[in-house]
């Protein structure tokens, strides 16, 4: 090992020492046609340990590893100069750059920085989640172990559950609410969506929300508010009550994700009818539409298929639906809710209250050609509105 060589090494650790290394790169190959391009290598902090990450860069891709001090220090030596020619280390105060000729020549230069730096010891893959599965309310409702961990039979549901969490953020976080946001949680079910709802709008968008879940079974909603109580939650609370017969007070968003047939239409009518500012259903089966399809014998080149049949109505079901928001002054929007792979059940229907005057006549000569096309004779959200 030549004098300077060694001279960078002991640079390395005394700075890995000092927690004064901020990163480190190696680069220029010794051998032209070596798949290992470069490395780059910087401290992290994984469960309280202080380790070094070495990303290894390929032609074709990357490798990841983390090492300790002595560790760190038997790879630069396997690596200089026998695959890499030069290496910078950069520090809090100063650049050490060491260069090797092709005769195998080590030169080193110190350069001291002006900048302010600082030592990160954030890992490269740390996430912000907008879902912390570490919050206890998760392993009570039996998506994680004790220790935060989601457990494998719940993998594609917490995945259903961050795809909800993302939309809906992309909805709220532009809107302006005056005081306490007052939702209501249509079917809430057992809870999942709505427990992400509250955890996103508090402890992410810091909004001082009064959150209901509407629920008809009383032993869900019995060990729902168990589960509220113990965890401390505060405006969250289930109700026991069918979507039909509750009466919210005041509101300002509307959820309903998966409501049979035609509850998804009470919940829409319930957010009309109390004004609220945004509507976001995820429709689940679509009966109605399709007995009164059944019933007029009209078919088609697609109806004319039983599968082709149920799409169809789920299509016009929700077209309709949408099209009855923007008659109530709702800008819709129908979109993926989560890829098709993990449910089928995948349409998300949104409606943004807006200022704007519809054009009623337009609206409903359209819903009025849809029902002519397939024999339709009443949308059950006509019939409630």
């Amino acid at each position: 090992m030549t004098e300077n060589l060694e001279k960078f090494l002991n640079r390395v650790s005394e700075s890995a020492a000092q927690s004064t290394l901020v990163k480190m790169t190696l680069s220029k190959p010794a051998q032209k046609h070596d798949e290992l391009r470069n490395i780059y290598v910087k401290p992290v902090l994984i469960k309280e340990k202080r380790l070094f990450n070495f990303t290894y860069h390929y032609e074709r891709r990357d490798e990841v590893k983390n090492y300790d001090v002595e560790q760190m220090l038997d790879v630069l030596k396997g690596m200089i100069p026998d695959r890499f020619l030069n290496a910078v280390l950069f520090t809090v105060s100063d650049d050490v750059t060491l260069l090797i000729s092709s005769k195998g020549k080590a030169t080193i230069q110190i350069k001291k920085v002006q900048e302010c730096r600082e030592q990160s010891l954030e890992h490269d893959k740390q996430k912000v989640r907008l879902i912390n599965p570490a919050n206890p309310w998760w392993c009570q409702l039996g998506l994680t172990t004790r220790e935060g961990k989601i457990t494998a039979d719940m993998q594609h549901k917490f995945k259903q559950i961050y795809k909800y969490a993302e939309i809906v953020e992309s909805l709220v976080k532009p809107m302006k609410f005056d005081g306490t946001v007052h939702i209501a949680d249509m079917g809430a079910g057992k809870g999942y969506l709505t427990f992400a709802l509250y955890e996103l709008l508090t402890q992410r968008l810091h909004l001082d929300v009064d959150i209901k879940g509407v629920e008809i079974r009383p032993d869900l909603v019995l060990k729902i508010n168990e589960i509220i109580k113990s965890s401390g939650l505060k405006g969250l609370e289930f109700v026991k009550s069918s979507i039909e017969a509750f009466q919210p007070e005041k509101l300002d968003v509307l959820i309903a994700l998966h409501a049979c047939d035609t509850a998804t239409d009470d919940a829409i009518a319930k957010g009309i009818r109390a004004g609220a500012e945004l509507i976001v259903c995820a429709p689940c089966c679509h009966k109605q539409i399709r007995q009164e399809m059944e019933r007029s014998g009209k078919v088609d080149a697609i109806t004319r298929y039983g599968i082709f049949m149920e799409r169809q109505a789920v299509m016009i079901t929700d077209t309709i639906r949408a099209l009855m928001m923007e008659y109530y002054g709702y800008k819709t929007q129908v979109m993926e809710f989560i890829e098709m792979e993990h449910t089928p059940k995948n349409v998300l229907l949104v409606g943004r209250k807006t200022d704007k005057t519809p054009d009623r006549l337009m609206i409903s000569k359209a819903i009025g050609d849809l029902k002519r096309q397939y024999g339709i004779q009443k949308h059950y959200l006509e019939t409630i509105l």
